[in-house]
């Protein structure tokens, strides 16, 4: 049997490791509702949402070249805003390191949410492969894309 095969969704030619904003969302395995609940338009996360929140937080102290800017966990998706510095660290031995590219920190956000919802108890799969990323390219493209976060719980439909 063959798969079909896997369309690219990064766009052709762009640099993903050179600074900028990025809008991402990253989808729950087969769109579950894992990390909460809607009620009338207010979100109540769960201990799994809760997990999420914190592990954003997080991120923003385990890598020096990113900023965080307005996220939001929806029940069964995670929308966030990261900035990404072109800057270089030195480790302790003077070196440089490489900063962190959006692929870098999305896969070590997902890797963090499952490892600690695992410690919680969950046991199946949490994240869809991969995720959506949009380049923020201007003022009015960043202020559309945090009106979007901010109006998603009041326009949720499950699925």
């Amino acid at each position: 049997m063959m798969l079909p095969e896997r369309k690219n969704i990064r766009l052709r030619d762009y640099d993903y490791t050179k600074g900028g904003a990025y809008f991402i969302t990253i989808c729950c395995h087969n769109k579950e509702c894992l990390f909460g609940d809607m009620d009338e338009g207010y979100l109540r996360l769960n201990q799994y949402g809760n997990i999420v929140h914190d592990e954003w937080i997080k991120t923003r102290h385990l890598r020096e070249n990113i900023i965080l800017e307005d996220f939001i966990v929806m029940p069964n998706h995670f929308h966030g805003i990261i900035i990404l510095e072109k800057k270089k660290s030195l480790n302790e031995a003077g070196e440089i390191i490489a900063p962190a590219t959006l692929g870098d920190v999305v896969r070590g956000f997902k890797t963090a949410v499952t490892v600690q919802m695992r410690k919680a108890g969950f046991t199946g799969t949490v994240w869809q492969r991969g995720y959506y990323d949009h380049i923020i390219r201007n003022q009015f493209d960043s202020n559309a894309t945090v009106a979007y976060i901010i109006a998603n719980p009041t326009k949720w439909v499950k699925g």
